[in-house]
């Protein structure tokens, strides 16, 4: 494996387990050139999942962007990586129901339920890119909704500040 910091190719696995409700591994490893440690993932390789995009354009599914769009929602958020990296897992192991395509609508409102468990947040930011929201009144509207669905839950949050 390659170290991500100097581009040597020999390094050593410190720590190895499977992550948590999904057949993926997750290795910690040294790099014996600069000493440093990084963390990488081992799955299955299949066939390649087709999200059919809004537009009907078929694109092969890519775990990094599930990924970098979450992490971008939960910027400044007490998630950590490995959290992120769970939900991702679980999203990707839910789709393999999809035998070779699924539409990128069931990939967003998957995400977004997952995010709503987690933090609201989170969740609001990735809402109003995943669904394009093109005004305050629209982000609003999201909100109260986001409030209602807690209060009929019994949920309250105290500020922190």
């Amino acid at each position: 494996m390659k170290c991500p910091f100097c581009s040597n190719s020999e390094g050593r696995v410190i720590d190895s387990r499977p992550v948590e409700g999904s057949s993926v591994v997750r290795r910690r490893r040294e790099c014996l050139a600069c000493k440093k440690r990084f963390t990488t993932f081992e799955r299955i390789e299949s066939m390649p999942l087709m999200v059919i995009k809004k537009d009907k354009r078929l694109e092969v599914f890519d775990r990094n962007k599930l990924q970098e769009g979450i992490l971008r929602a939960c910027q400044k958020r007490p998630i950590s990586l490995d959290i992120v990296e769970k939900i991702v897992s679980e999203i990707e192991e839910e789709l393999q129901d999809y035998i070779m395509e699924v539409p990128s609508k069931v990939i967003g409102e998957t995400v977004l339920k997952k995010l709503r468990k987690l933090d609201e947040v989170a969740y609001v930011r990735f809402a109003s890119v995943y669904r394009q929201f093109n005004d305050i009144d629209t982000f609003l509207k999201e909100l109260k909704k986001l409030k209602r669905k807690n209060k009929h839950k019994g949920v309250t949050r105290q500020s922190t500040g």
